[in-house]
């Protein structure tokens, strides 16, 4: 046994509220799975296509969720399957001839130019499906092929296409567009109004104290625009992991990122405003328009891709240096953005290894103590004053090397690199010993 677990033996956490955080990843494949694509790649070469595409159903399966995402029924001559990606149902079969998936978007109870337009320019923009629409005007995402020409691996990138833009466009062009409707109503996900409540006022809380920062003008953001940049994206990833939102809200925050990154002539200090303005939108939105984008999903496909513990460990080596002035300086707000852009980016932007994202996620429930508390969580990591509990956290991160050691042989965190001086001090402590750890599998 060794020394943390002498010290603290083996404790759980009590029982939890079910609450999700952050974006889908079908990045975490078990070895079974993997071999259920190898073996559907094998059959499809030999002709066996039915048997391909069971194999491939079973690939897909996401063998952790709580309600299965993906279903389907055969007979001797086609397989007929359904599966989730976020709000939205894809419908297809399978047959000797022909492999077929739908899913409906929305219906157009009048066939408005504008977002016929939209889809048009999008059809240009899709590699395997198209957007069409039917004879009782639902517009739907397609995708069909010949079966001698459906590899798997091909399915496997048609499936994703249209997956994650069906589920992408419909709460958008629904919102945006008045003579769209659903064209199913969405029967399942529903979340409690206190959970909504928390959220929303999290979402205004958190905005408004970034713009009290920005408005102090210490330092001065038109000379410092990339230090309050870390402020405005730290926030963006932040939301996007914690609230977990649906639809415009969602869109949103993806154009705070693109706003700084995109490469174009904009000065950092105009990025920097023209992120500020999307908040603002956000802050601006009625409340009813945020609590119908709040909902639980069920997904197959997720667009961040598998990274080694290497890969998250230099970023964290080239960004972390990034709060060094603003943390000599005295500005604390600003040097903390640092850390929580990274782990935010992270989680949005990759899929590390499970314990990198374990420990990301005790970060914030750390770092963002009360609104854990307020969702009804037992976080013992800060006491009511916000100060952070020494050995509560030692045992949360014990836990995580635990439920991952079998694995991970080699996890061994140093514990005592962590500073609990002060939150910010903490946090770039944190990263630093994450980024120490060795992920070698034994």
């Amino acid at each position: 046994m060794d020394f943390l677990s002498r010290l603290f033996g083996i404790q759980n956490k009590p029982a939890q509220p079910d609450i999700p955080f952050g974006r889908y990843s079908d990045a975490y494949k078990s070895d079974a799975q993997q071999q259920a694509f190898d073996r559907s790649l094998e059959a499809f070469e030999q002709g066996e296509h039915l048997a391909a595409y069971r194999d491939f159903l079973t690939f897909l399966k996401d063998e952790d969720a709580k309600e299965p995402n993906i279903s389907w029924q055969e007979n001797e001559t086609e397989i007929q399957f359904e599966l989730w990606q976020g709000s939205q149902r894809i419908k297809g079969f399978a047959n000797a001839e022909k492999v077929k998936a739908e899913s409906k978007v929305a219906r157009a109870d009048d066939l408005n130019v504008g977002f016929m337009r939209r889809l048009m320019e999008a059809n240009f923009n899709l590699k395997f499906s198209r957007f069409a629409l039917d004879h009782d005007n639902n517009l739907s995402i397609v995708f069909d092929t010949r079966t001698v020409d459906g590899s798997p691996l091909k399915i496997l990138h048609a499936l994703r296409e249209l997956a994650i833009h069906a589920d992408k466009q419909d709460d958008l062009l629904i919102s945006e567009f008045s003579v769209l409707r659903p064209a199913e109503e969405r029967d399942h996900g529903h979340i409690s109004e206190a959970e909504k409540e928390v959220k929303y006022a999290y979402i205004h809380r958190s905005i408004e104290a970034v713009f009290a920062e920005i408005d102090k003008g210490k330092p001065d953001p038109n000379t410092y625009p990339g230090t309050y940049a870390y402020l405005l994206l730290a926030l963006a990833f932040r939301l996007d992991y914690l609230v977990k939102p649906e639809g415009f809200m969602m869109d949103l925050l993806e154009k705070v990122y693109a706003a700084y990154f995109t490469k174009n002539n904009l000065t950092p200090q105009v990025k920097v405003q023209q992120m500020r303005r999307e908040f603002q939108i956000l802050l601006d939105r009625p409340k009813e328009e945020l609590f119908k984008e709040m909902y639980r999903t069920r997904s197959t496909f997720g667009t961040n891709p598998a990274v080694p513990h290497g890969t998250f460990a230099s970023f964290i080596e080239g960004e972390l240096a990034n709060m060094e002035w603003p943390l000599q300086q005295g500005h604390d707000a600003l040097a903390f953005a640092v850390p929580q852009y990274i782990a935010g980016f992270t989680l949005f932007h990759q899929a590390p290894p499970k314990p990198d994202r374990a420990f990301l996620h005790l970060f914030f429930e750390i770092t963002e103590a009360a609104f854990f508390r307020e969702l009804g969580f037992h976080i013992p990591y800060t006491d009511a004053q916000g100060r952070l509990q020494k050995s509560e956290i030692w045992k949360g991160i014990k836990q995580i090397v635990d439920q991952n050691r079998a694995l991970y042989t080699r996890l061994r965190p140093e514990l005592n690199q962590l500073d609990f001086a002060s939150m910010t001090l903490f946090a770039k402590s944190y990263l630093l010993m994450l980024k120490g750890l060795d992920m070698t599998k034994d």
